[in-house]
């Protein structure tokens, strides 16, 4: 962990219940600027739960949220954004009759003082980079399901976020696009900006992340390097289903 570095989001005692069902119970989990997190876990440990917790998606029961070491309980997804949260969903949340290029406008022209002029060079760039710059005209319907992934990542850098949270990037892609997907965020990640990755293709996580914290049954079972996960017990009887 980057401990000198300054603290981006930190979770608190963070829990949340679904009726008799608890997703979350009692997780302290830090992000720090500069790191590339792997969030893991068996199907049903919590993982998504956090991330709607942490990026405002989500009210917790109990517990605490900070931003920049700033109170953020309560707030709401935009709230989070503007505080440079961002987040992509396992899910993706496109505009699917509205054109790529229109799909990356939406968040672009929600910043606060932003332009078309503006909004459109921006996502020209982004678009550049991703390699979705012949597809722009396109419905975002009729985009591959890798495709999809990254225009939502798109859509996520469009409001500049410092910390990203990625939720199953790889969920559904070709392992040629996967590869592509990996270098994407390492390039994003060298420039500085701060992830936190959820998925289950423990390969790819492994390739990419530099600290992988792990849950199961809605609580942080292991938080650390790749190798000192891989040798901890708790963990491998978590994936046995012990």
């Amino acid at each position: 962990m980057l401990t000198e570095a300054p603290m981006l989001i930190e979770a608190r005692g963070l829990s949340k219940n679904f009726g008799g069902i608890i997703a979350v119970n009692g997780l302290d989990l830090a992000v720090r600027q500069g790191e590339l997190v792997g969030l893991i876990g068996p199907n049903g440990s919590g993982k998504t739960t956090t991330i709607n917790l942490l990026t405002g998606h989500l009210a917790p029961a109990s517990g605490h949220i900070l931003v920049h070491d700033a109170p953020a309980d309560g707030l709401s997804a935009s709230a989070f954004a503007a505080r440079k949260v961002g987040r992509t969903f396992q899910i993706t949340q496109l505009f699917s009759r509205m054109s790529v290029l229109e799909n990356m406008l939406v968040p672009g022209l929600a910043r606060a003082h932003s332009t078309w002029t503006q909004a459109r060079r921006t996502a020209r760039r982004h678009l550049e980079f991703l390699g979705l710059s012949h597809l722009e005209t396109l419905q975002a319907k009729n985009l591959s399901g890798g495709q999809q992934k990254l225009l939502e990542l798109g859509r996520a850098l469009m409001l500049d976020p410092e910390v990203l949270f990625l939720d199953e990037p790889f969920a559904g892609v070709n392992p040629f696009l996967r590869d592509e997907i990996i270098v994407l965020i390492q390039t994003l990640h060298a420039e500085g900006r701060s992830f936190v990755v959820v998925d289950h293709d423990i390969e790819a996580i492994q390739r990419l992340v530099q600290r992988l914290v792990v849950m199961a049954r809605g609580q942080k079972i292991a938080d650390g390097t790749v190798d000192e996960v891989r040798a901890n017990q708790e963990v491998l009887r978590a994936y046995a289903g012990v």
